[in-house]
């Protein structure tokens, strides 16, 4: 079926949340609307008879690395060739950015695609969930210390999230220890640990009781299975291993330091 392209706008936002929803995925309307505010040039849809039908977002960190995310299909819709249609124009407007290294988190179901596309396995990422502190009870820090934290940031992811970074801030002050951060953020099925960047299990640590430092709410901790300190740290709050994804690359393979990176910014932001 021959469809249209089109730019997601902020009038789709609750569609776009129904269609995350349906799948049982975690964003809320803040979250869609965040990565308008981030990438407005990135975000795709396709459109059938009035309806979101299909979705797919780009977020460019600069020409070094870009997250691919928010591949979403309508049931009424599935196997049409939507998803497919929007990769191939997603992967076109990555090469007009001129970007590197583009990456995704692939469930054992979309990895055969994306592999038909170009992508190849990267690593393996895991998400935790568990029980934390209700997130109304959370104190964040007063001040933000934004461009301390975004060359922190850099250094362990391995580009430029400043923008993304700066949106995440406005949402919810991020949690500080030193040089180390992290951000949480609401969700439709839970809360959300990450990003957290630290130089050590033990600040990381401390960052993460906050939220994690009690029984009142549900949480997920998405983190790199190559950091065993993270993974040590997930299973001593009482986090459980849900489920595994691969993340997958194209292109040149940009990486920081993993080590420092002890949750990630979610699926869809990497």
């Amino acid at each position: 079926m021959s469809v249209a392209v089109r730019i997601l706008l902020p009038r789709d936002v609750p569609a776009a949340t129904e269609l995350s929803t349906l799948a049982g995925w975690n964003q809320t309307e803040g979250d869609w609307r965040m990565l308008l505010d981030v990438s407005p040039e990135g975000c795709f849809a396709i459109e059938h008879e009035g309806r979101l039908a299909a979705t797919t977002v780009v977020t460019c960190y600069g020409q070094e690395v870009a997250w691919l995310g928010m591949v979403l299909t309508h049931p009424d819709y599935r196997r049409r060739g939507f998803a497919r249609r929007l990769l191939e124009h997603a992967l076109e407007f990555a090469d007009s950015q001129h970007v590197q290294s583009l990456k995704l988190d692939a469930t054992d179901q979309g990895q055969p695609l994306y592999e038909s596309l170009g992508f190849r396995v990267e690593q393996e990422v895991q998400r935790w969930s568990g029980l934390g502190r209700d997130p109304a009870r959370i104190d964040a820090a007063g001040t933000c210390g934004l461009a301390q934290i975004c060359v922190a940031d850099r250094e362990a992811f391995g580009a430029d999230r400043s923008r993304l970074l700066g949106a995440l801030a406005g949402r919810k002050p991020p949690l500080l220890l030193r040089q180390n951060h992290l951000f949480w953020r609401p969700g439709v099925r839970a809360g959300y640990i990450g990003p957290c960047v630290a130089d050590g299990a033990e600040s990381a640590g401390t960052l993460i009781a906050q939220c994690a430092g009690g029984d009142e709410a549900r949480w997920f901790w998405d983190l790199l299975p190559a950091n065993e300190d993270a993974v040590a740290l997930a299973a001593a709050f009482g986090f459980h291993a849900e489920r595994t994804l691969m993340r997958m690359v194209r292109g040149v393979e940009i990486r920081g330091k993993d080590a420092r990176l002890y949750a990630l910014a979610g699926l869809e932001f990497g």
